[in-house]
């Protein structure tokens, strides 16, 4: 039997939603703080998944200032396909709320945002029989709209609101047979979290719950996968009926620390008397019809393409005049645009960290700037390994501390940085989630300088709703990057 492996897009990628346009699968998740936002993924089988765009790649659309504290910004979005155009709608936390935007074609160009005065977080939208479009908030409450011009036209009218459980959110409406189904998350997005569903005549209600409520959760178990919630159905083309939704991997000694942040998983669900059913979220399911090995994307960028691909992200924005990939051809040059990773408004170009066991390394062309490589999870929490004045240091910044950890002088020239991470094997003897292992290679030789405990990089430590993010930065003067390569590591 042919089986998949969860997470089906590992790392950072939280409140995933899809949307089927015939044999095509497209989904979106939360990109809080990040800049470009809404990452975008194609399949044709729910299981490979390959980045090919951002729904929110310019500043136009997602303006962010430093005032947005990480973990605010994009929450949420839900993707649908409706009379020829793609649809996304998300909010923007702490910097306008509520917006929609859309594309004939998923690649883009995607639309300047229409906004939309309703409270709330984790909007969906749906259409019923005559065209009429109901977004739905968490709270929960449903609201009738003009998608065009975002003009609220009916509500907003109280929903079902779960179980009784706290933080009912990420709904989600659709219309299957004769009845309207809500897909609703409750729990809290942390160990509490659940999927529940109840099912309508009308998306006005009124709405009767499921008898086997709820529908998906881990909570209380001894699951690896936990924190499983926030779910998006969708129907594949041979009928069958599956969910994606996030979850965490967590890793160490109790209480146990997730690192990566929550995850896109994929389960299969199944219909039995008028309602969706679904078991636990499993490493390994066996896999859809259409489910069929696919080429891996290269773990190495060598900066040769016109543009940056698009799974690298910065916090907040990505100033035209920071970056460039022209100054210097096959080189990424990075310019400083403020003196501290502690502060918003630094330079930093990373992808998401997306295996507990991996090495990212990079080629830097120092010169006379403070540059380096990072593993970040935001201002207050990050390690950092540095090149300024012939010296390579590990600093390490956890809550209100920052430290210097270990220096070794290198010479003039390019120098490797590298961060090797090794997830706990014994949680008894090592209680952290993970090691981080950074590393200097110079003509002279490699030097591994500091070995790090990855607790202080966890959400458990740190707090948020984001995961690691791996990159470049530069907070002094102007440095320039050769390559970057990201590769799992075998345990």
């Amino acid at each position: 039997m042919r089986t998949y492996d969860n997470p089906v897009i590992p790392g950072f990628h939280p409140d995933p939603s899809v949307c089927r346009v015939g044999d095509d699968y497209y989904l979106v998740c939360s990109s809080f703080e990040y800049f470009p936002g809404v990452p975008l993924f194609h399949s044709r089988d729910l299981v490979h998944w390959r980045q090919i765009g951002n729904v929110l790649d310019r500043p136009g659309q997602l303006d962010l200032p430093d005032d947005v504290p990480a973990s605010a910004g994009i929450y949420a979005p839900t993707i649908r396909h409706h009379d020829g155009l793609f649809h996304v709608i998300t909010t923007s936390a702490g910097a306008g709320g509520t917006f929609l935007v859309t594309a004939e074609r998923p690649e883009g160009p995607w639309s300047d945002p229409v906004w939309i005065d309703l409270p709330g977080i984790d909007p969906d939208l749906a259409w019923d029989e005559d065209g009429s479009c109901w977004v739905a908030m968490a709270g929960v409450s449903v609201a009738r709209i003009d998608p065009r011009t975002g003009r609220v036209l009916e509500g907003p009218l109280p929903m079902w609101s779960g179980t009784g459980l706290r933080d009912p959110e990420a709904p989600h409406l659709y219309r299957i047979g004769d009845w309207w189904y809500l897909l609703l998350a409750e729990g809290g997005t942390a160990l509490g979290h659940g999927v529940s569903v109840a099912r309508a005549r009308s998306p006005r209600g009124p709405w009767e719950p499921a008898p086997g409520n709820p529908l998906l959760s881990h909570r209380g178990t001894g699951q690896p996968i936990q924190c499983t919630g926030h779910g998006d159905l969708v129907q594949a083309a041979d009928g069958s009926w599956w969910m994606v939704l996030l979850g965490t991997r967590p890793r160490g000694w109790f209480p146990e620390y997730h690192v990566l942040g929550r995850e896109t998983f994929l389960v299969p669900v199944e219909w039995v008397d008028g309602w969706p059913r679904t078991g636990p979220v499993q490493e390994r399911h066996p896999a859809p019809a259409a489910w069929a090995p696919v080429a891996q994307s290269p773990a190495r960028d060598d900066f040769s393409g016109p543009e940056l691909a698009p799974h690298w992200i910065s916090p907040r924005r990505r100033p035209e005049g920071c970056w460039s990939l022209t100054e210097r051809p096959g080189w990424l040059t990075l310019t400083a645009t403020g003196d501290s990773l502690d502060r918003p408004g630094h330079t930093f170009v990373g992808r998401r960290q997306q295996h507990h066991d991996c090495r990212a390394a990079a080629s830097l062309e120092p010169g006379a700037a403070r540059a380096g490589l990072s593993v970040r999870l935001d201002e207050a929490h990050h390690y950092d390994l540095e090149v300024s004045g012939g010296s390579a240091a590990v600093i390490a910044r956890i809550g209100p501390l920052r430290q210097s950890v270990a220096a070794h002088p290198v010479p003039a020239g390019p120098v490797t940085l590298a961060v090797e991470i090794r997830a706990t094997r014994d949680p008894g003897t090592q209680h952290g989630p993970d090691t981080l292992v950074f590393s200097v290679a110079t003509a002279e030789g490699t030097v591994r300088l500091a070995e790090l405990d990855g607790r202080y990089l966890s959400t458990e430590v740190a707090a948020g709703f984001t995961g690691r993010v791996i990159g470049m930065y530069v907070t002094e003067g102007r440095a320039a990057f050769d390559w970057f390569e990201y590769a799992p590591a075998t345990p």
